[in-house]
């Protein structure tokens, strides 16, 4: 009987020890508590293969177009520059009341295109005030024999004489315009002109012996326009005219009753490269002249000037704005 009772007492002691070994290995593994020695034994974890991707901590800095006349500031300068081609489509001119009427086209020698620039500098104020300088060199040169008897100026010129011409109308030009608009990307600007003109014209004959000069600087008034629209894209458009005539002294350059007229109008259109840095192409009428008699004239000239110029110009330009 004791043995018996032995045996069931192992055999429980036994099952009572199985029991708590699988209910060890089945129950979930708990993290040491922070006073458990266990605590400081802990090993590094394997990096996850979904961690975030590295990103650099400083942000790339973007490449920004030089900025010439920033939006806040009071005032901007802007220069324009244009290079070409301009013929002449029309020029007479007589000398003297009794000269010959020359027509510089058919028998002068100016059927051939010749070199056109021009160059500008503007400052703005206040967004509306606009303040403009140009200078436009017009040299045309040629050689020609005459076909006829001419008298230039009361000086003959025999028929097959070679003949030296030089016409040169270069002029400076001093504008205001005000900018009905506050949109930079649109323009209509009205004002005043004031143009100096240094007209140096002669007529040589080749072998030296006889040459006439008509030199003349005069100041003449005109009326100036100017126009603008910008897309977004960059392209703009726009027209550009300075004219005048008058007949009556101060107006026309003159302090006497000489006929005048001027008329210097453009269509241009363009795009916008990098910063303020623009191209365009230019069609241009350049035009007018003058009819009377001028002050103080040298003999054997009796003062009498009848001349009229019409050209046409096609350039290309480069504005900084």
């Amino acid at each position: 009987m004791k043995l018996h009772r032995r045996r069931a007492g192992l055999l429980a002691a036994l099952f009572a020890t199985l029991s708590s070994a699988a209910h060890a290995q089945s129950a979930p593994a708990t993290e040491p508590s922070p006073n458990d020695p266990r605590a400081l034994d802990v090993a590094p974890s394997a990096p996850s293969s979904a961690a975030a991707p590295l990103v650099d901590a400083a942000p790339r800095q973007t490449e920004r177009p030089f900025e010439l006349n920033p939006a806040s500031r009071f005032w901007a300068v802007r220069a324009s520059a244009e290079l070409g081609v301009v013929a002449v489509l029309s020029h007479t001119i007589q000398l003297s009341q009794t000269g010959s009427t020359i027509d510089y086209v058919r028998e002068g020698g100016q059927d051939n295109v010749a070199l056109f620039a021009r160059v500008s500098a503007e400052l703005e104020l206040a967004r509306h005030h606009n303040f403009v300088f140009l200078y436009q060199p017009i040299d045309l040169r040629s050689q020609v024999r005459v076909e006829r008897d001419l008298l230039i100026n009361n000086v003959s010129f025999a028929r097959g004489t070679g003949l030296d011409l030089r016409y040169g109308f270069d002029f400076y030009r001093f504008s205001y315009a005000y900018d009905f608009f506050s949109d930079p990307n649109l323009e209509l600007s009205i004002g005043l002109t004031f143009q100096l003109r240094n007209a140096v014209i002669s007529f040589t004959s080749t072998d030296g012996v006889n040459r006439v000069l008509n030199n003349n600087v005069g100041l003449v008034p005109a009326l100036k326009a100017r126009g603008r629209y910008t897309f977004r894209s960059g392209a703009f458009m726009g027209f550009e005219v300075d004219g005048s005539y008058a007949s009556i002294p101060g107006l026309n350059g003159s302090d006497i009753p000489v006929e005048g007229a001027l008329l210097d109008a453009s269509l241009r259109a363009g795009l916008k490269l990098w910063g303020p840095s623009e191209v365009f192409v230019n069609v241009r009428y350049l035009g007018g002249g003058s009819r009377g008699v001028g002050r103080d004239p040298v003999a054997p000239s009796d003062g009498y000037v009848n001349n009229w110029l019409h050209t046409m110009a096609i350039s290309l330009g480069a504005n900084i704005r």
